[in-house]
């Protein structure tokens, strides 16, 4: 999901343009892991410790994090060491956006979280993709393969699905493949453009059934597991235009 995150802001030409001047801005639920104990801290360091879970985020600060950025707030959000599993005493500048993409693995498993997006996309990638997308981010923050592969098979597998793939319900969109559907990826991008030129994207306006939530949607080519999702929010949008 970052990587369809990263190319959507490329796509866009926000990744050049200055933090305090973007549009569109990306923020990652990684960001709000809880802080951990020294028990689970240790246990973390020895890949013993489900980052996987519904519990392991701090929804409660994501959500008020969320509800300042949607009032077009300045906020500070945590940084976290994902080498140390700790949050970071410095912490990092929000401007105001019109598009925020929230990307993650559990943001549609928490409804009032849920519930704040207008547009739920779900990027179902296949589980061998992910698997070696794992394998290669992890050893590059110094872990050994025979912890990320245990740890895969305890934790990630099982928590995505009992926890993950079941949101898959809640998308709107439903891009296969991941950052390769530039057919998807630049559909999505065109919706953002309409949405940063004040208009209405005409596919979404056309799929409203009158009741207020767009039907959803997916792309051709649907397959079956997925890793993440990704959810655009704009602060202003007119409540006769927003789904619900």
């Amino acid at each position: 999901q970052s990587t369809v995150c990263e190319k959507i802001m490329e796509l866009l030409g926000q990744n050049e343009v200055d933090q305090r001047q973007r549009k569109v801005f990306i923020l990652s639920q990684d960001r709000f892991y809880k802080v951990l104990t020294a028990e689970q801290k240790a246990k973390a360091l020895k890949g013993q410790y489900n980052f996987d879970h519904p519990d392991a985020f701090d929804n409660d600060l994501m959500r008020a994090t969320l509800k300042s950025i949607v009032e077009g707030k300045t906020v500070e959000v945590p940084t976290y060491d994902f080498v140390t599993h700790s949050r970071l005493a410095e912490t990092t500048m929000v401007y105001p956006a019109d598009v925020v993409l929230l990307e993650g693995i559990l943001v549609f498993y928490s409804q009032d979280i849920r519930d704040m997006f207008h547009l739920r996309l779900f990027v179902d990638t296949d589980s061998d993709v992910r698997l070696s997308r794992r394998v290669l981010r992890d050893m590059k923050r110094g872990r050994d393969l025979e912890q990320i592969l245990n740890q895969y098979t305890t934790f990630v597998k099982p928590a995505f699905e009992e926890f993950c793939l079941p949101t898959k319900k809640y998308a709107d969109v439903i891009i296969p493949r991941g950052v390769d559907n530039m057919v998807a990826i630049n559909l999505i991008v065109q919706h953002i453009q309409d949405i940063l030129n004040g208009d209405i994207c005409k596919w979404q306006r056309g799929a409203m059934n009158g009741h207020g939530r767009a039907c959803k949607r997916p792309f051709p080519e649907q397959t079956e597991n997925s890793s993440v999702l990704m959810a655009s929010k704009r602060s202003h949008l007119e409540s006769s235009s927003r789904p619900h």
